[in-house]
């Protein structure tokens, strides 16, 4: 059997920044475990999966280890190879997942995602969490992430994460959030135990850090940046039970698999 594969570079205007996924459209939906050794085979953050069912796209995220009930950037991926490469004419996509119904809008260049928002309430640190990052946060809450709250921007980017230590945690992933220098917040994001040290941009998380910074900024508009190596841009908006979080992304590389 052979399927299309496309691999974007989603919250980025350009090729080998923001965050790769693969996407694989599909007729219909593949055996469990072959989805989940492709996305192992392909070593990204996330490998995506599609089903056009006529009403709407019914979509799946897998890690290398894991399968995901949400996800941002492949979703955002996703929607970009609709929209560009499936002769897609609408301008809104409507996802169905297991976290429920999900939409795609395009608006020129953007990409918007309409997601779920998510509180997180504080907590204490945990001993490996503070072990894990090498210094004590701020502040610590706790959703369907640990949030590490630190001051700065400068601090964001100088945490060198034992990745050991913070598996050991009892979650997806823990995200480290600051005030950004020149946007409103900045964030990373570690995910050991699903198979990914360090996510490049991930949409989910912002599904926390939107209201999040929304509250506490007091404003619904919000500008991010997630400052792994390679860097995502995100255009953001609160909207109390949803967040819309946008971006653009780039097409990498077109392929087909043999199974």
């Amino acid at each position: 059997m052979k399927i299309l594969m496309y691999q974007v570079d989603a919250f980025t205007d350009k090729l080998f920044g923001g965050n790769p996924a693969a996407v694989c459209p599909l007729t219909e939906w593949l055996p469990d475990d072959i989805m989940q050794k492709i996305a192992e085979e392909n070593n990204l953050s996330e490998t995506a999966f599609f089903v056009n069912d006529g009403d709407a796209f019914r979509i799946r995220w897998f890690t290398p280890k894991i399968e995901i009930e949400l996800a941002g950037h492949p979703t955002l991926a996703t929607a970009h190879v609709i929209f560009n490469h499936l002769d897609y004419a609408r301008d809104q996509i409507p996802f169905v997942c297991k976290s429920g119904e999900l939409k795609a809008t395009r608006k020129d260049d953007i990409i918007q995602l309409d997601f779920p928002a998510y509180d997180a309430a504080p907590t204490d640190p945990p001993e490996a969490l503070i072990a894990g990052l090498g210094r004590a946060p701020r502040e610590v809450l706790l959703g369907r992430d640990y949030i590490a709250l630190f001051d700065t921007e400068d601090d964001i980017l100088a945490l060198r994460p034992d990745f050991a230590r913070l598996a050991e945690l009892d979650c997806l992933g823990i995200i480290v959030t600051a005030p950004g220098k020149e946007c409103d917040f900045v964030s990373r994001f570690f995910a050991p135990r699903a198979g990914i040290n360090e996510d490049p941009v991930t949409g989910s998380a912002h599904t926390l850090l939107i209201p999040l910074w929304a509250k506490r900024l007091g404003k619904n508009d919000l500008h991010a940046w997630q400052v792994s190596k390679r860097r995502g841009e995100l255009f953001c908006e609160y909207r109390t039970d949803r967040v819309l979080i946008g971006g653009r992304a780039v097409t990498f590389l077109e392929a087909t698999v043999t199974i």
